[in-house]
C-alpha cells in the first residue's frame, strides 16, 4: 500500500496522500502501481467530464477537462514535454541535447509543443462521440502512465544520477508486461473493439516514440517520460474521433 501512495505522490498532486511519509526506496519501487494511478485519474476525470457535460457545451467541457488532466500531475508531464521538444528539435549533439533538456527555462520549441498538444487534446476530445467519451477519458491517462513503464522496458537510462535513477535501480522487465496487460484489459472493458484498437495504436505510438528517443539521446530521461505521457494521452481521443462514421 505504501508503494501505491508513493506512486500517487510522484504522479499526482493529490493532497490526501501527501501526509504519508514515503522515502526514496518507496518511490523507486512504486512503478508497478503506475497503471493503477492512471486508471484512478482516468475514472475521476471521466466522471468530472460527465458532470461538466451536463451544464456546458462539448468544447468548454473539453477545455476544462484537459486543464484538469494537466493539473493533476502539477504540470510535471507538460514540463517534460517542453524540455524534450527544446532538446530534440535543437539539432545539437546528444550531450548538448541533454544539457538543454536539463535547463529549467522553456524555449520556443517547448512553448510550441505545449500549445500544439493542448490544442489537439481539446479539439479531439470535443469531437469524441458521446458514446465513447467516458471510455476515452479512462484510457487517456492510463495509456500515458503505462507509456512510462514501456519506456522503462524498451530503453536504457540516458543520464547518470537524477530522480529516475531511483526507478532504474528497481526496474523489472515484468513491469512492462504488467502495463500492457492492464492497458489491454481496460481497453476491452472501456470499449471492446474500439478500446483494443485504441490500445494497439497507443502501444505502436509508444514504440515509435521510444525509438525516436533512442536515436536522439540513446535512451530515456525523466523529461521523455513526461513527454511520452502527454503525447500518448492524445492517441485514444484521436482513435475515438476516427472510430464512428460521420
Amino acid at each position: 500500500m505504501k508503494r501505491l501512495i508513493a506512486a500517487l505522490q510522484f504522479l499526482t498532486v493529490c493532497p490526501f496522500v501527501s501526509r504519508v511519509a514515503c522515502d526514496e526506496r518507496d518511490i523507486g519501487r512504486s512503478t508497478p502501481w503506475f497503471p493503477l494511478v492512471g486508471l484512478i485519474i482516468g475514472a475521476g476525470v471521466g466522471w468530472l467530464d460527465r458532470g461538466l457535460s451536463a451544464f456546458f457545451p462539448p468544447l468548454l467541457a473539453s477545455v476544462i477537462t484537459v486543464i484538469v488532466l494537466i493539473s493533476v500531475s502539477g504540470g510535471l508531464h507538460i514540463d517534460g514535454l517542453a524540455d524534450t521538444a527544446d532538446g530534440f528539435f535543437s539539432s545539437r549533439p546528444r550531450e548538448r541535447m541533454l544539457e538543454i533538456m536539463r535547463d529549467s527555462r522553456t524555449g520556443a520549441m517547448g512553448v510550441a509543443a505545449i500549445v500544439c498538444v493542448f490544442a489537439l487534446k481539446v479539439a479531439a476530445l470535443a469531437a469524441v462521440p458521446v458514446s465513447l467519451r467516458f471510455g476515452t477519458l479512462v484510457l487517456m491517462p492510463l495509456a500515458g502512465r503505462c507509456s512510462m513503464l514501456i519506456q522503462f522496458g524498451m530503453l536504457d537510462y540516458a543520464r547518470s544520477g537524477g530522480l529516475c535513477s531511483l526507478f532504474v535501480a528497481n526496474l523489472r522487465r515484468t513491469d512492462m508486461i504488467l502495463a500492457l496487460t492492464v492497458l489491454a484489459g481496460v481497453g476491452w472493458l472501456a470499449g471492446r473493439s474500439f478500446g483494443l484498437c485504441a490500445v494497439g495504436i497507443s502501444v505502436a505510438a509508444i514504440a515509435m516514440f521510444a525509438r525516436w528517443c533512442r536515436s536522439k539521446i540513446g535512451g530515456f530521461t525523466g523529461d521523455t517520460l513526461g513527454a511520452g505521457c502527454e503525447l500518448i494521452e492524445l492517441v485514444p481521443a484521436l482513435v475515438a474521433v476516427a472510430w464512428l462514421p460521420r
